[in-house]
C-alpha cells in the first residue's frame, strides 16, 4: 500500500514515514498543499493522510480539489477537535478523522480500514492465462515473470482492469490518472503503448488492451482471451 502524508510538521512526517514503513507499506510526504496535490497525481497513492493547517492552502481546499478528480481514501490528521470541523470534513469527502496527538497503531489500523472500505480493488486480481495483475499489491506477472510498472502505468492498467470487458473513455482515464488539468491524449497513447509492450504477445496486434476508436480503451474480459 502507498501512503501519501501531507503535513507541514517535519517531526510528524518523519514519525508517520517510520510507522508506515514498519508495516511494509510505501510512505511519501509533502509539506504543502500544492506539493501534496502534485504528489497525488504523480505517485497514485492508495491512501492520503492530510493535515488541515498547511502553509499555502487550507486542508479543506486540498480535499476539495483532490475530490474533483480522485476517489483516493483521505484520512484527516489534525489538532482541531471540534465537532463542527470533524462533521464538515467527513461530509465533504474525508473518509476518517484522527485528532493529534494520536496512537500510531490506531492510526495505521484506520488507514488499512479506509483503504479496504473505499478501495475494493485492493483484493481484486485480474487474471488471464498469461497475465496476473493484483490491484492491491500492484504486482504484475506475465508468463510467470514479475513485470515492473511505473505509478502511471499502474494507474492506467488499474482503471482498465476495474472495468474489464467495458469501454473506459479517454476523458475518464485522463481524469482518473492525471487529474483535472494535466495529461492529454498523446500522453495516454504513450502509456497504453508501454503497457502493451509489457503485456501483449504482439504489441502491434493487441489482444488484451483494445482501442475503441473515438471513445477510449477496453481491457478484454479474461473469459474472452486466448489461453
Amino acid at each position: 500500500m502507498r501512503v501519501l502524508v501531507i503535513d507541514d510538521e517535519i517531526q510528524i512526517r518523519r514519525l508517520l514515514e517510520i510507522a508506515i514503513a514498519s508495516k511494509g507499506w510505501e510512505a511519501f510526504s509533502s509539506a504543502t498543499g500544492e506539493d501534496g496535490l502534485d504528489a497525488a497525481r504523480a505517485l497514485k497513492p492508495d491512501v492520503v493522510l492530510l493535515d488541515l493547517n498547511l502553509p499555502d492552502l487550507p486542508g479543506k481546499a486540498v480535499l476539495e480539489r483532490l475530490r474533483s478528480w480522485s476517489g483516493v481514501p483521505v484520512v484527516i490528521v489534525s489538532v482541531r477537535d471540534s465537532e463542527a470541523d470533524i462533521v464538515s470534513l467527513l461530509e465533504n469527502g474525508a473518509d476518517d478523522y484522527v485528532v493529534k496527538p494520536f496512537h500510531t497503531g490506531i492510526l495505521l489500523a484506520r488507514l488499512l480500514s479506509v483503504h479496504r472500505r473505499r478501495s475494493p480493488e485492493a483484493v481484486e486480481v485480474f487474471r488471464t492465462g498469461r497475465v496476473r495483475f493484483d490491484l492491491g499489491s500492484r504486482d504484475l506477472e506475465v508468463d510467470g515473470q514479475q513485470v515492473k510498472l511505473t505509478p502511471t502505468e499502474y494507474a492506467v492498467l488499474a482503471a482498465l482492469a476495474r472495468a474489464a470487458g467495458k469501454i473506459v473513455t479517454r476523458d475518464r482515464l485522463l481524469r482518473e490518472v492525471w487529474g483535472p488539468e494535466t495529461g492529454d491524449d498523446g500522453s495516454l497513447r504513450v502509456y497504453v503503448s508501454a503497457l502493451r509492450k509489457k503485456l501483449e504477445r504482439d504489441p502491434a496486434s493487441p489482444e488484451l488492451i483494445l482501442n475503441e476508436p473515438g471513445i477510449g480503451y477496453r481491457l478484454c474480459n479474461p473469459d474472452d482471451l486466448p489461453a
